[in-house]
């Protein structure tokens, strides 16, 4: 699993790009290469197999670039977390990173497997063209409960740190569930349902309650030709 800091890190990256305009002016500006952020971004494995990290001596170049203070990569901007799921449907000005296409199995427990996730161990591995944060997962659409809107096969980008507002699709984990399930979020006062879009499925609406689990809420939609 990551340690905290890691993953506040690799967080703060990516609000660094945001900031420079590009991966490749934030590596300009800190003296490293874009390749070598690109593979920190995609967590690419080093040689001994762990996922490649922000490390001391790049944390304090990438301070230094954008006039942080000492120390300010390992402490969370919680305010960028929420502006940036905000914006998570708008294009961004690059391709962020690559992202594991998964089972919905992976996806019922992905909090508990993301930090130690191999890549490799991904059936695929895609790019997403909109602002996701680095957990960011890929799963196929199976069945017809989400027609029209998503069809069988489609690809759907489910960001975890997204925030899951009423109205949005989200995947859960219900309980007593091993899986994952997708559905539209309807947050009605202190109650939630999930609601199946296609309007001929049964038990279209269903409440659920605090044990039920979000896993992340879906970013983007690549339809299969």
């Amino acid at each position: 699993m990551k340690r905290r800091h890691e993953t506040v890190r690799l967080s703060n990256l990516e609000r660094l790009v945001a900031e420079a305009g590009s991966a490749v002016a934030l590596a300009r500006l800190a003296g490293t290469s874009e390749s070598y952020l690109s593979q920190i971004r995609n967590q690419l494995l080093t040689a001994k197999g762990t996922p490649r990290g922000v490390g001391d001596e790049l944390a304090a170049k990438l301070e230094q670039a954008m006039g942080k203070p000492h120390g300010w990569m390992d402490e969370s901007h919680q305010e960028f977390m929420e502006e940036r799921a905000r914006y998570n449907a708008e294009p961004g000005p690059e391709l962020r990173s690559l992202h594991p296409l998964i089972s919905w199995v992976q996806a019922g427990g992905w909090a508990e497997i993301a930090g130690g996730f191999a890549l490799g161990d991904a059936e695929d591995l895609l790019p997403c063209p909109v602002r996701c944060s680095p957990d960011t997962f890929v799963l196929r659409v199976r069945g017809e409960s989400m027609e029209p809107k998503f069809h069988d096969g489609d690809l759907i980008f489910v960001d975890p740190e997204a925030a899951p507002l009423s109205g949005r699709y989200v995947v859960v984990r219900l309980e007593d569930s091993h899986e994952a399930t997708f559905k539209q979020l309807i947050v009605e006062g202190d109650r939630q349902f999930l609601k199946a879009v296609n309007p001929d499925w049964p038990q279209r609406i269903i409440e659920v309650d605090s044990n039920a689990t979000i896993c992340g809420v879906v970013v983007f939609k690549g339809e299969v030709v």
